[in-house]
């Protein structure tokens, strides 16, 4: 009974910290906490639906029918070489969202939000060929980097936002370690990947 509950907190962990949503949360925190909260809420409901578009739910559809057409299951597309084809079709949306951002003038820390993510998923697809890293550890460590690149941008005490996006990090490895999705090596490596990607791009861009 006891494992039963800690296997369905694990799985509840992992949905709710998805790859796939962590750029929108990102949004809703900068639409609060930036000048974009002095823009107008039809504004920034449609950049929050933009991006919920081309993050969430078109590459959750495209990476379903994929798995449907090829009549795999979850856990056959969780393996390494079958990976390739759902991080295309994710890259391949995240590129449009940077694109039409782009076009339409958006600040560049919102720019780098969007490059930071996609730089994980290429980071990761890249390093797919010698082993399954994490994307929910990758997306995690992303967290972690972009917060102390803001900090450093934005000359804050990063501290309290710090600890809590390492806790939350460390959630969600230890939930992908007890469903035996990865292994420590590979979340450990996802969260590396993560760290430098969401640090350097959002310092740089």
């Amino acid at each position: 009974m006891h494992n039963r509950y800690v296997i369905l907190t694990a799985q509840v962990v992992s949905l709710i910290f998805s790859p796939f949503y962590l750029p929108v949360l990102a949004f809703v925190v900068l639409f609060f906490f930036s000048y974009l909260n002095y823009m107008p809420w039809t504004f920034n409901v449609s950049i929050l639906l933009m991006v919920y578009t081309l993050t969430v739910l078109l590459p959750r559809l495209a990476i379903f029918a994929y798995r449907k057409l090829n009549g795999w299951s979850r856990l056959q597309l969780g393996r390494r070489r079958s990976r390739y084809v759902p991080y295309v079709l994710s890259i391949s949306c995240y590129a449009v969202l940077l694109y039409l951002m782009s076009s339409l003038r958006m600040p560049r820390f919102t720019l780098a939000v969007v490059a930071g993510a996609l730089a994980i998923q290429v980071a990761c697809a890249l390093v797919n060929s010698w082993i399954k890293v994490s994307t929910h550890a990758a997306a995690s460590g992303g967290l972690v980097g972009a917060v102390a690149a803001f900090s450093a941008l934005l000359n804050f005490d990063p501290t309290g936002w710090l600890c809590l996006c390492i806790l939350l990090s460390g959630m969600v490895c230890t939930a992908r370690l007890i469903l035996r999705q990865h292994t420590l090596t590979e979340v450990g490596l996802g969260v590396l990947i993560g760290i430098v990607c969401g640090f350097s791009c959002i310092l740089l861009i």
